[in-house]
């Protein structure tokens, strides 16, 4: 059984390495200086860049994650801690819901609560979308991932006199935060990844946004409308925007490791 347990864990990465492999060997051709410093060039014109969208997606997803990060980590807690009540298994429910809802129905609700009031697309209208996201799956991994801390350690806790948030906040939170800090990166990395929502809030810009409340670029667009295109050039820099994003992630992933490796 240990045998298959380790095979099957080799099997479930074969998909993961032909992905990186074929972005790698259809991108990696299009990657130089002026892919991540220049705006796109119009059709026809070869070269050019994503700088924007590139730009774009960190912005979006740094929206994203302000909306639907605070949201769904104190939800979990609320559900963890708090939750032995009707009211938290409706929110769990409704939580469920939420995560399984197509992204494009978040995309369309975001349109009509932050774009037609604003009467025009933005970069606020994106980040709300992409937090709408993030939030289900935040809520459910910091839930879970409290549940798995020992109920001795709330009970030692309260033995000493300490108050039940604060036990929360100082003990049982720091001891799950591997769990939640993976919770947290799933989530970025969908929204990263999402490009129908921004189709009806950010929409999308050739050029740099000079301001958050406009229409702004982010690779998944980009690479959309270039992947669908008939131009070769256009074509290899949507492979070299998809590389990029993979390469955020995982760069993203890393930094935080290093950063709260010390605290589980």
């Amino acid at each position: 059984m240990y045998g298959l347990c380790i095979l099957s864990a080799l099997i479930a990465l074969i998909p993961l390495l032909l992905i990186f492999y074929h972005t790698i060997s259809l991108g990696v051709s299009a990657l130089n200086v002026d892919f991540f410093t220049k705006l796109p060039k119009p059709v026809g014109e070869p070269g050019g860049g994503l700088a924007n969208a590139i730009i774009g997606t960190i912005i979006l997803v740094g929206l994203g994650s302000i909306v639907g990060l605070p949201v769904g980590v104190f939800a979990g807690v609320y559900l963890s801690e708090f939750g032995n009540n009707k009211f938290a298994t409706i929110i769990r429910f409704l939580t469920d819901v939420l995560n399984g809802v197509p992204s494009i129905v978040i995309g369309v609700v975001a349109y009509t609560i932050v774009v037609l009031p604003m009467k025009h697309f933005s970069a606020y209208a994106g980040g709300f979308a992409l937090g709408i996201l993030m939030i289900p799956i935040v809520t459910r991994t910091t839930e879970e991932m409290l549940k798995t801390v020992p109920n001795s350690y709330r009970e030692a806790a309260l033995a000493l006199g300490i108050p039940q948030w604060k036990a929360t906040l100082r003990i049982i939170i720091p001891v799950a935060l591997g769990g939640i800090v993976t919770g947290i990166m799933l989530a970025i990395a969908r929204a990263a990844g999402e490009t129908a929502p921004l189709l009806f809030t950010a929409l999308n810009n050739r050029f740099w946004h000079t301001t958050l409340d406009q229409p702004i670029a982010s690779l998944t667009v980009f690479i959309y409308n270039y992947g669908v295109s008939p131009f070769e050039d256009w074509i290899a820099q949507a492979w070299a925007g998809a590389l990029v994003l993979i390469l955020l992630i995982l760069l993203l992933s890393i930094a935080v490791r290093i950063v709260t490796r010390q605290r589980y």
